[in-house]
Order: structure tokens, then sequence, then C-alpha cells
């Protein structure tokens, strides 16, 4: 079920001698994974603020399946229609080209990348009944049950899915993945204890975490999170093979004009200057981004070497 499309009205065409009459209809800005997740989050929170500078609706639609890759053919197939956009993500531009073996778009050239939008860890979340306090009891408690654990994640081939298997390989234990249609019912489920643990984005699990419905044993990135200080790193309690950032995007299809390439750029820097909007970012646990379109193309062509390297050294597989 699609969540109800977030709409922003015009507020009126920009004015200004030579200046490209675009957009010329609502923008429709993908989101390639279901409602509540972190694309779904960031999407909606960079679309407000962006809002009133393109003069057209921005209407959001919600297409996930595959680990983002659904959203994103849908987008790499509207080859120079400069009124569709989506955000893209380490699940469907880093991790799924390399990760399946069949992918119907090229995550470089089917698309415009624009920017970097924002950066953040992935949290080991657990219910509160389960009788582990740190990541190294949970291990333990892993590794004395027939099976070991199970984990949810949001989907099949997203970096949560990733990030708990590299965890479960570097800690030597086996960690079964749980792969839901989104981050809300595998949070609801963690919740209602019908399933021990998560591995969930920082700015998704935050909420519960501080309402305390859930437990956090550790975070993906080298060091402390800002907004878990309490929580260890998986590299702080000694594995190191398991740091990742999960990152999100700005991209549009491929073959637009390079003027609105260029007018995109303009407006997701403005928008990601926003005080309000850096605010709200932090209260999240994300970094924004600073990439530029150049220099996070020449990123995303990085993850994918990372990550294949990754996955071939640890013999990950889709589940």
């Amino acid at each position: 079920m699609l969540a109800a499309p977030l709409i922003l009205p015009a507020l009126g065409r920009a004015q200004g001698s030579g200046q490209l009459a675009w957009p010329e209809r609502p923008i429709r800005w993908i989101v390639n994974f279901p409602p509540g997740g972190a694309a779904d989050t960031l999407s909606r929170a960079l679309a407000e603020s962006i809002g009133t500078r393109l003069g057209q609706p921005i209407v959001i639609e919600n297409r996930p399946g595959a680990g983002g890759l659904v959203g994103s053919d849908l987008v790499a197939k509207a080859r120079g229609d400069a009124h569709i956009v989506i955000m893209s993500n380490a699940a469907s531009h880093g991790i799924g080209p390399v990760l399946y073996p069949s992918v119907p778009y090229d995550p470089l050239t089917d698309f415009t990348h624009v920017a970097l939008v924002g950066t953040f860890a992935s949290v080991l979340v657990v219910n509160p009944g389960v009788p582990a306090r740190d990541l190294a009891e949970f291990l333990a408690l892993a590794r004395g049950r027939p099976g070991g654990l199970a984990y949810g994640s949001g989907g099949n081939g997203t970096m949560n899915h990733l990030v708990g298997q590299l965890l479960a390989r570097a800690a030597g234990v086996e960690l079964t993945h749980v792969p839901y249609r989104g981050s809300a019912p595998a949070l609801a489920d963690a919740i209602g204890g019908q399933i021990p643990a998560v591995m969930e984005s920082l700015p998704i699990a935050l909420p519960h975490l501080r309402a305390g419905r859930l437990r956090a044993l550790g975070t993906s990135e080298a060091g402390r999170d800002a907004a878990l200080p309490d929580t260890p790193s998986f590299a702080e309690a000694g594995f190191p093979a398991a740091r990742s950032t999960n990152w999100f995007g700005f991209s549009a299809a491929a073959g637009i004009p390079p003027e609105i390439a260029a007018r995109w750029g303009t407006t997701i820097a403005e928008a990601l200057a926003d005080p309000k909007l850096r605010e709200r970012f932090a209260g999240i646990g994300v970094v924004p981004g600073r990439l530029g379109a150049a220099d996070y193309t020449a990123f995303i062509g990085a993850e994918l070497e990372r990550w294949r390297g990754v996955i071939q050294a640890a013999g990950v597989k889709p589940d």
C-alpha cells in the first residue's frame, strides 16, 4: 500500500530574463522504499524544504521492491524526462547492482546524479526483553542457541541487510536475516517481540530508542554517533569489518538538459544549507552531504567497487 503522496503546492513560477521554462508540470519524486523508512523520511524532509523554490507541486510516490531496484528502474527508463527524480541510495545504487545477478539498469549511466544528501549509521536494536545489555552479550546469546538468532531489516539487498551479515561473519556467529517489506513492519515486530533484533537506519530507529521501546546495542560507523553517545560502534566492540555508512543522494533521469541538472544542483545545495533542515537532520542522526554532481557520481562508482569487493570476500548472497 502506497503512502498518501506529499503534494507541495505551486507558489508561482520564478521570473527572470533568460531563465529556463522549467518545471512545466508537477515533479514526480520516486521513493524506492515503503513509507516510514529512511528514504521516505529524508525525501519528504528535503521536498518540503525545496517545495517553495520550483513553482510546481512535488508529488512523492513510494515505489518499493527488490531492495530499491523497482523504483530506480522506473526512473532509469524515463531517460530525458526532466520531471522525475529519485532519492538514490546505498541499496539501489551501491549494493544491489553488485549483489544481485541481474539488475535492469546501470547505476551510473542511467541517471543524472546531482548531490549527496546525507549520511548516517545503521544500528542494531533489540526488544527490551532480550537478555542482552550490549553487543557482546547479544553475540554470546546467538552462539548459545541452535541456529543462532534472527534479525530483521527493511528488505533484501539493503545496507541494513548486508551490515547484519558482515557483523555475523566478523563475530563468527549465525544471524538469520528476515527481510520485511520496509522498516515499519520490521520495527513493529521487534517492538512486539515477534523477532529479537532489527538492523535499522539510525533516523528511523531513534524515536523508538528514545521512547524505550527498543534498545541499541551497536552502530555501524567507525566511532560513536552523536545521537547515541552511550552506544559503542561495532568497530569499538572489535568488529571493524562491519563498519559502514548509509547514504542517500538526489538523482534525476539520464539525458536531461544540463541547465536543468545545474538548477537541481543549486536548489539542493540551498536546501541543505537551510538551518531548519540542518537542525531537523541533526535531530535524527543525519549528517548533510557535501558532494556535488561530479563528486557524488564518483562516490557512487567507488561505493560499487567497495561493495563488490566486500560481497565477494564475505560470500554474501541475496536471500
